[in-house]
């Protein structure tokens, strides 16, 4: 708990529009993959064959579509914005790698690598100080 705190000082100290603003471009992303993967399941499903011996299709769908869309809204509006970054690494380092089992497309792999190590940043940086996070221990 310390750990975090330490983080979160350092973080409200060291924060900036543009740190929010890709916060708030990350949690949009993820909002519109999730959408996108609930519109089209088949493609989804076509991303993880590779994969297919490895994880269920179903528990793959599953966990996707509501990860991308609640996580991203999480992140976008900067509520427990280190759980929701967290939640988003399985699938994340899953995009990498079926970039690699599979056909590789540059795109696919550059805009999964970006939100990758961008989750992790926010993983360790937290939400920062323009955020519902920091606006609710302001209330206490």
């Amino acid at each position: 708990m310390g750990t975090i705190k330490t983080l979160n000082k350092w973080a409200n100290a060291h924060t900036y529009y543009p740190l929010d603003f890709i916060r708030i471009a990350l949690g949009g992303f993820l909002v519109v993959k999730g959408f996108n993967f609930m519109g089209n399941t088949l493609e989804l499903l076509e991303l993880i064959k590779p994969m297919q011996s490895l994880v269920g299709e179903m528990i793959a769908i599953h966990y996707v579509v509501p990860a991308h869309f609640i996580g991203g809204l999480l992140i976008a509006v900067g509520l427990l914005t280190r759980w929701a970054a967290i939640a988003q690494l399985p699938i994340l380092i899953g995009a990498v790698i079926i970039n690699f089992a599979g056909a590789m497309h540059p795109l696919d792999f550059l805009l999964a690598g970006c939100a990758l190590v961008l989750c992790i940043f926010f993983s360790f940086y937290g939400s920062g100080k323009h955020s519902v996070d920091k606006y609710l221990k302001m209330q206490q």
